[in-house]
């Protein structure tokens, strides 16, 4: 499974909007323009497609977490 399946999964399941996941990257240490987020949902035989690589995955990750336990 690609990252950027996960990260497709976690857009569903947490009913995520383009700026609530640049915010998430943000958070992670990442700075990523909204183009850049759509790509990374693209399918993968599409032109503008862009792989999510494994540290923009991780910083993804870690400000998820930053955004979600300060809520607690």
């Amino acid at each position: 499974m690609l990252n950027n399946d996960i990260v497709k999964k976690l857009r569903v399941a947490l009913e995520l909007k383009d700026t609530d996941i640049i915010e998430i990257f943000e958070m992670g240490g990442a700075k990523v323009t909204k183009s850049e987020v759509s790509a990374y949902f693209r399918r993968p035989d599409h032109r503008n497609f862009q792989a999510l690589g494994d540290q923009h995955m991780r910083k993804f990750l870690n400000g998820l977490t930053k955004k979600y336990r300060d809520q607690n």
